[in-house]
């Protein structure tokens, strides 16, 4: 298959606005594309590869005349939509919680298990944006010795919860520096200037819902129900991209150059780690790029078997967008979107 014809659903947000964009920068092979979203942004014109594309309903005869659904919505609109393009004989890349869990839907990152999708039935699902990158530094890791136990700090930045949120960011912002009220809607407290351990309601184990996907996604993605992993999601006043601090206990022991150098030759990886010259992972610098950005990698000076890292991660490209297209790239070089097994 050499050329593919895609529905976004989403296209006004923040993840589908991406998805053009890394669409046109890696000259993804549409034969047609449609943009969709909810009917107060039906007429709506968008711009991509020059051309004004209006904006219309997802309906189901568009979505008989495509191959890929590409789904960044809410998890209520991806339960109706995605099970519907898939009866159809549509492809739905879902980027919502609705269906990660679900156990005959692969949950794929491609650089780590790209093989999943050979037993899709019609929807595949993209992690959460912070899973994403920890499970592409577990995977390659464990080549060097087993995982036994993750601890996970995530810093994410606020269009993790969409583009209202960083308006909001960036109005408290301002007012807060002109010494004048704020209004308080997306979070339970300010978000400009402060930092909020508290992503998704809290559940009765007392982790958030967000540290409990990270935990289960990541067990699923890399097939180990039985990995241990702990995680503490806080919202922080940054823009775009989420950053990591990850300690890593092995079977046995793993130095930080083994480390480096493995990582160094992953794709999707890139090693920033000289700290006395004040480089490593930073936000501002994985905003905008592919890459999962890796560095601060050190012994864990507590553990004899443990490594320490940071890294960022821009949460609307490889966190979403990015990783929606390389999926359909996937099944599109593995003769997967033409199938029909599927099919009801």
């Amino acid at each position: 298959m050499n050329t593919c014809k895609v529905a976004v659903i989403g296209a006004t947000g923040a993840v589908g606005q991406v998805f053009l964009r890394i669409a046109e920068e890696r000259e993804f092979p549409l034969e047609s594309i449609r943009l969709c979203a909810s009917e107060r942004s039906v007429g709506k014109k968008l711009r991509f590869k020059n051309q004004e594309i209006e904006v219309e309903l997802c309906t189901e005869s568009l979505l008989e005349e495509v191959d890929f659904a590409f789904i960044s919505a809410t998890t209520e609109i991806s339960r109706e939509i995605a099970p519907k393009a898939a009866n159809l004989g549509t492809i739905a890349i879902d980027d919502s919680s609705a269906f990660r869990m679900s156990d005959d839907v692969p949950l794929v990152i491609p650089e780590v298990n790209a093989s999943d999708l050979e037993w899709h039935k019609g929807i595949v699902a993209i992690p959460n944006c912070s899973t994403t990158p920890l499970a592409m530094v577990l995977k390659t890791l464990s080549q060097i010795a087993e995982v036994k136990r993750v601890i996970v700090d995530t810093f994410q930045s606020v269009t993790g919860t969409g583009s209202g949120a960083l308006r909001e960011m960036e109005e408290q912002s301002s007012k807060l520096l002109r010494n004048e009220p704020i209004e308080i809607v997306e979070y339970p407290h300010q978000i400009a200037f402060n930092v909020i351990p508290h992503i998704e309601p809290f559940q009765e184990n007392g982790y958030t819902r967000e540290e409990m996907k990270m935990v289960n996604e990541t067990q699923k993605i890399l097939n180990k129900k039985d990995m241990s992993i702990s995680a503490t999601c806080v919202r922080v006043p940054v823009a775009i991209s989420h950053s990591e601090s990850v300690h890593i206990e092995f079977k046995h022991p793993v130095s930080p150059d083994e480390a480096r150098k493995l990582l160094k030759d992953q794709p999707g990886m890139e090693v920033v780690d000289d700290p006395l010259a004040d480089v490593y992972p930073m936000p501002i610098n994985a905003s905008g790029t592919d890459p999962v950005l890796v560095g601060r990698i050190r012994k864990d000076i507590s553990n004899p078997n443990g490594l320490a890292l940071w890294l960022s991660c821009d949460n609307l490209r490889k966190g979403a967008a990015l990783n929606a297209i390389q999926i359909a790239e996937e099944m599109m070089s593995r003769n997967l979107v033409t199938q029909d097994n599927w099919r009801q």
